[in-house]
């Protein structure tokens, strides 16, 4: 989609966010809507390989000339500094405060329980469930109220799918963290919330099975076919907005009513 898509306007003007695994797929979508209402954004990408797309994004943003601005952060958040060093570069760029994080970056896993190892358990875990723990706990001290946090589940926290179950309980323990996180932070007027993709358009739905992928397409209400990275950065987009105040601690299934919560 090109970065000149008209958007809602400007709701976001003047706004920091941090979007973790946004050079590609469903996090670089959520990371230009995110512009494209005006925000600041850190685009946050894990590997060496990922760096062009990162910059490329960038230019996209910056093409908006609509105030908006983004750098690039290399973090990896399987280590426990990531967050750290998220929030500095943040920082370092935009000034003192952070008024959107949105935790995007996750890993894919697909091994029976018979081939799971220890070792599986820790590599899921700490980037889909310590990763953004940590992340809030890096951003909280600089998160101008009221703070919106946004994280990125699956309907796999929600369905049972052959192979996946591990991919399943992290995604699952990411919502209970949400409701938690919404519980804690909310006296101020921060919301912290989730958001559930169905299939989505992305590089991650090719290592899910394709009889999985197909029948979420057979039994998904909207036109049978994949969500696009934009259907899920509108959602996003408003709950990080003012509009969203009164919603925290809430599970959004963005699967065109694949999964119905």
């Amino acid at each position: 989609m090109s970065s000149k898509t008209p958007s809602s306007g400007l709701t976001l003007q003047g706004k920091v966010s941090i979007v973790s695994g946004s050079s590609r797929g469903i996090g670089a979508s959520l990371a230009l809507e995110l512009a494209r209402r005006g925000a600041k954004v850190t685009i946050v990408y894990t590997s060496p390989k990922s760096e062009a797309l990162a910059k490329d994004l960038v230019a996209k943003i910056a093409s908006l000339e609509n105030g908006s601005q983004s750098i690039t952060v290399q973090a990896d958040l399987s280590k426990v500094d990531a967050g750290e060093k998220i929030v500095a570069a943040t920082l370092g760029a935009f000034g003192n405060q952070i008024d959107i994080l949105v935790n995007n970056a996750g890993v894919m896993f697909d091994k029976s329980i018979h081939d799971s190892t220890a070792e599986d358990y820790a590599a899921i875990f700490d980037v889909n469930v310590r990763g953004p723990l940590l992340l809030v706990k890096a951003v909280v001290p600089h998160l101008k109220a009221p703070g919106r946090i946004i994280n990125i589940s699956s309907v796999g926290a929600r369905c049972g799918f052959e192979r996946m179950a591990l991919y399943s309980a992290s995604k699952a323990a990411l919502e209970g963290m949400t409701r938690g996180l919404a519980a804690e932070l909310g006296g101020d007027g921060t919301t912290v919330n989730a958001v559930e993709p169905g299939p989505t358009e992305s590089d991650m739905l090719d290592d899910v099975p394709k009889e999985i992928v197909e029948l979420q397409l057979k039994t998904t209400p909207v036109q049978h076919r994949h969500g696009t990275g934009n259907d899920i950065a509108q959602v996003v987009a408003f709950l990080a907005s003012e509009e969203s105040r009164w919603i925290s601690g809430q599970t959004i299934s963005a699967s065109g009513g694949y999964l119905m919560l």
